[in-house]
């Protein structure tokens, strides 16, 4: 199998299982020998900020020069930025290699009529890459909820990181911050250690203390009070916490949150890896996302965020509203889910937008450019309804000034489909 088969090998599989558990994915460890029985776990779980908190970990530990497993999703423009080593996509041969052999084992379990979800696959492959790897450690991001998620086979991990949590995939999670809370908290394992961010829905923190007292594990959540943000813009954020200085480069106050977190969770790593106070601040201030309110340009300015839901796009208009506020135009091309709260997650925006492209994402979930239209028209007076993400591109840039803002936003599909050619076109 070469890689390319590999990738499609995995696409082939189904979206979400006939049984629900994880009684298919043991299934399937078991079969490969339980590879992740090996291995040392840092798993992270919330709404928004898993991605920015699990790499900025993932960079701490390669400072400190350790060989570390990284598996977060979804990619922006590859396909193996999902599973990575010491920061960059495992090799190629690696990954075909063990989709290999995860197909061989889902094969004799089709056999038994149990079946293998895409995300359960691909989760055993990543297991096997980072064992191939001989990693020091491996960082897990979760994919939809916790309790129920494929990643959720490992045992106690060294740290449970729980991040920002609202209400997002209510059809599966549930529709209060309470239920949500339930299905992230069921990562947490006996006698584990739990990071959780401030700012957090009182409702969720009920559940989150009620399972850390339940499960006994230590709960810290890093204090408000400590951080002091020096600047912050949409190049980065300075900031101080416990009275250390730091610097993250995405932009949103958002990332301080999230960095809290990190430096927490490093604290609790130390007992288990040497990792000195640089290692900290470099690994932090080394990390970046593609896609999370990216300056593409400066002049003029272009910022490609994928914030899918509600929480992330007001972090989105929080960073960047008070430098488009300036700009004599203000240009947005969008394209969103139908399964999100699609005004809500937008009507900020929009109230400072002067021009408007809808378009409609390549995703069977995609709302329609008409249907994403019709809601901004509410806002906005100059509405434009475009299928195609690359022909609203076109118009767009041909009027674009040097004192204008392009803010190509919505889902992380659509980021994908246009990213490479934002980059190409602004010489990047």
């Amino acid at each position: 199998m070469i890689y390319t088969e590999a990738v499609d090998y995995i696409h082939s599989l189904l979206k979400f299982g006939i049984r629900p558990g994880l009684f298919g994915m043991d299934a399937l460890l078991r079969l490969l020998g339980n590879p992740e029985k090996g291995l040392k776990h840092i798993h992270v779980a919330g709404t928004n900020g898993k991605g920015s908190t699990s790499t900025a970990i993932s960079n701490v530990l390669i400072e400190a020069g350790y060989r570390v497993g990284l598996y977060t999703s979804p990619f922006v423009t590859h396909f193996l930025e999902r599973v990575q080593f010491s920061g960059k996509p495992v090799d190629e041969n690696v990954f075909a290699d063990s989709v290999q052999k995860v197909k061989s084992a889902v094969e004799r379990l089709e056999k038994e009529n149990i079946t293998i979800t895409e995300f359960e696959a691909l989760t055993a492959s990543a297991f096997l890459c980072f064992k191939a790897l001989c990693c020091d450690v491996v960082v897990l991001e979760v994919g939809l909820g916790g309790r129920l998620d494929a990643t959720n086979v490992i045992d106690t991990p060294l740290v449970n990181v729980i991040t920002s949590l609202s209400i997002d995939h209510s059809a599966i999670l549930g529709d209060t911050v309470e239920k949500i809370a339930f299905e992230k908290c069921g990562t947490i394992k006996e006698k584990g250690n739990v990071i959780c961010s401030f700012g957090q829905p009182q409702g969720a923190i009920k559940i989150i203390e009620k399972t850390v007292k339940e499960k006994n594990n230590t709960l810290i959540i890093p204090e408000e009070n400590d951080v002091k943000v020096i600047k912050s813009d949409i190049f980065g954020t300075e900031f101080s916490y416990k009275n250390k200085e730091y610097f993250v480069k995405m932009p949103g106050e958002h990332q301080v949150k999230n960095m809290t977190c990190v430096i927490e969770a490093c604290e609790i790593l130390r007992n288990e890896f040497n990792i000195s106070d640089v290692d900290i601040f470099n690994g932090i201030s080394k990390t970046t996302l593609p896609a999370r309110v990216e300056v593409i340009c400066e002049k003029p300015l272009v910022i490609l965020d994928g914030g899918h839901n509600e929480d992330g796009a007001k972090a989105f208009f929080d960073a960047v509203s008070p430098v488009v506020k300036t700009k004599n135009e203000v240009i947005v091309i969008a394209g969103m889910m139908g399964d999100k709260a699609v005004e809500k997650s937008l009507e900020p925006l929009m109230k400072i937008t002067d021009v408007f492209y809808a378009v409609t994402p390549k995703n069977p979930r995609a709302m329609s450019a008409d249907e994403l239209a019709q809601i901004a028209l509410k806002y906005i007076k100059e509405v434009h309804s475009v299928d195609e993400i690359t022909d609203a591109l076109k118009l767009a840039v041909s009027s674009l000034k040097e004192n204008e803002a392009l803010l190509v936003v919505g889902s992380l599909y659509l980021a994908g489909e246009v990213r490479s050619e934002l980059l190409e076109i602004f010489n990047k």
